[in-house]
């Protein structure tokens, strides 16, 4: 190859039914440090999976020139046809895959260019970016033209007051504790269901409804949005490597997606299930009222309120804190994303400010938002942010 910079592209693209709803992802990779430089991703509508393959291949090609046209650049490939064909061992026969072909050749000179086939399970960052794709029926772009890791527990301003040390968070909040590494903890709220445009009651007490179209996008505008966690977003804290959801449809749907992106799979706690609301269940609040005046505000307001059948505010924070906690036990200097409920995520917040259970319900955490909190071995809590908007 020529070019005396090296670039890895690697390519992959699918359809959920060939034909059927496709997309294709592709990231560049300087060669000699692995750092990701660039992310492509596309949604094809209804196609193949060859035809998805090869617009994954010439969007890969595009960004490595896009980054050094000089390079040489090795591209690999789960798709033996396209590496096969690309080298020319085998004939390419079909008309779409010929013209797409052609404009692979087309974008960097051949001398610059070398493919290799890997197996599945070492092309899964571009396998991922193509679910995204699928998963939001979008286009993605990002450049990352400086990678170099600088994540990772930052280093605490320290400052005095009378009595005690105090320690200056890198995120910023002053707590007079030990100072030594948190343990990170991002809650995501699921997607939008038929129930969130409802407007009706969704608990954790029984499967509930799977994601509508629009949910779909968002929870994939959520999965971007936690794998810059450590890169862009919050860069002081560590990058998530750990992965948990409620058991429910919309939360398995969400962090499945999440996943994806994150590279981590997905594991379920049943303790971050949503309130169990009982006879309340896929009620708005209109219809509780007219069978219960004044209950539905006793248990907003109260936090101690019980609806029949159902979970007050504050059963449910003993449940959410107890699973919270053994995260925290796991040990620190670590970011762990946890895929849950409006009401659960109120009532972690909560807790790591010292809220009372009667002012949860007064967090407004959106559809796919983020909430972080920080939890310190000595006791210490932060909460970094919450109903952090990801669709926006």
């Amino acid at each position: 190859m020529a070019g005396t910079r090296r670039l890895v592209v690697e390519a992959d693209g699918g359809s959920r039914g060939n034909p059927g709803p496709a997309g294709w992802g592709a990231l560049v990779r300087d060669a000699a440090t692995g750092a990701v430089l660039a992310e492509r991703a596309g949604y094809l509508g209804e196609s193949t999976n060859n035809v998805a393959e090869y617009s994954a291949l010439v969007a890969g090609l595009r960004a490595a020139r896009e980054i050094d046209p000089e390079a040489g650049v090795l591209v690999r490939m789960d798709s033996r046809l396209v590496v096969e064909q690309m080298t020319g061992r085998w004939q390419i026969k079909h008309a779409a895959l010929r013209a797409l072909a052609s404009e692979a050749a087309s974008v960097l000179p051949s001398g610059h260019v070398a493919y290799e086939w890997v197996p599945r399970a070492q092309n899964s960052a571009a396998d991922r970016l193509a679910n995204e794709a699928m998963d939001s029926g979008s286009r993605i772009a990002r450049d990352f033209p400086a990678e170099e890791s600088t994540s990772g527990p930052a280093t605490a301003a320290e400052d005095e007051a009378p009595g005690f040390d105090t320690h200056v968070r890198a995120s910023g909040a002053l707590v007079g504790y030990d100072a030594g590494p948190a343990l990170s903890i991002v809650l995501v709220r699921h997607g939008e269901t038929p129930l969130t445009v409802a407007g009706a009651y969704s608990g954790g007490g029984v499967p509930g409804p799977a994601l509508t179209t629009r949910g779909r996008t968002q929870a994939a505008m959520a999965a971007d949005a936690v794998f810059r966690i450590g890169r862009d977003l919050w860069p002081d804290l560590p990058r998530v490597t750990e992965l948990v959801a409620s058991p429910t449809v919309r939360t398995q749907e969400t962090a499945a997606t999440v996943g994806r992106r994150v590279g981590q799979h997905v594991r379920t706690d049943p303790r971050f299930a949503e309130c169990v609301f009982g006879e309340w269940e896929g009620l708005t609040a209109l219809e509780i009222d007219e069978r219960s005046p004044g209950e539905l505000a006793l248990w907003h307001t109260s936090g101690t309120y019980s609806p029949p059948g159902g979970e007050s505010y504050a059963e449910l924070g003993a449940r959410v804190w107890a699973g919270l906690q053994d995260l925290h036990d796991g040990g620190a200097g670590r970011t762990v994303a946890v895929v849950g409920h409006a009401a659960m995520i109120r009532t972690a917040v909560g807790q790591a400010v010292g809220a009372p259970p009667s002012h949860w319900s007064r967090l407004r955490i959106p559809p796919c938002s983020l909430s972080v909190l920080r939890l310190w071995p000595d006791g210490a809590s932060e909460v970094t942010t919450a109903g952090f908007p990801t669709d926006a």
